[in-house]
């Protein structure tokens, strides 16, 4: 796969609803239309906010898994209406910087990681604050929007 113009392919972006993430989908979103690339959208469910009755509660799970799918189908539509061709979904559980650089990169084959700088603050913690993480163990090139 040659880079010419540093073009990349298959752009994965981890959205989480902060305002960084935000950032960083429209920045994926316009490399992609203009590089005619594959938009990969992934979010990870993260296991640590469960407590223990939630996580022994499979319908728990299963439920707030269905939520998050459903809210990735709405990005989806965004890019494809802002004029993406080819969008795919990667919903994964864990760890958000551990599971996006062991889990995530392989299975999408993607060749750029677009991600958000800043940690949301408050009860959840988002990708910000794994930004470091991603961009030390990444195997794939990193943008790190701010």
């Amino acid at each position: 796969m040659s880079k010419q113009n540093n073009t990349f392919e298959r752009v994965l972006v981890g959205v989480d609803d902060s305002a960084d993430a935000q950032l960083a989908f429209r920045y994926a979103m316009h490399r992609c239309i203009k590089d005619s690339s594959t938009l990969i959208i992934t979010s990870i469910l993260e296991d640590n906010e469960m407590n223990v009755y939630q996580a022994l509660t499979r319908d728990y799970v299963h439920g707030e898994r269905k939520e998050l799918e459903e809210h990735l189908k709405e990005y989806r539509q965004v890019a494809l209406d802002a004029g993406v061709k080819k969008v795919e979904l990667m919903v994964a559980e864990g760890d958000p910087g551990e599971t996006i650089v062991k889990d995530v990169i392989p299975a999408s084959d993607a060749d750029l990681l677009v991600i958000g700088s800043l940690s949301k603050k408050g009860i959840k913690k988002y990708f910000g604050s794994q930004a470091a993480y991603m961009a030390k163990y990444s195997p794939i090139s990193i943008m790190i929007i701010r």
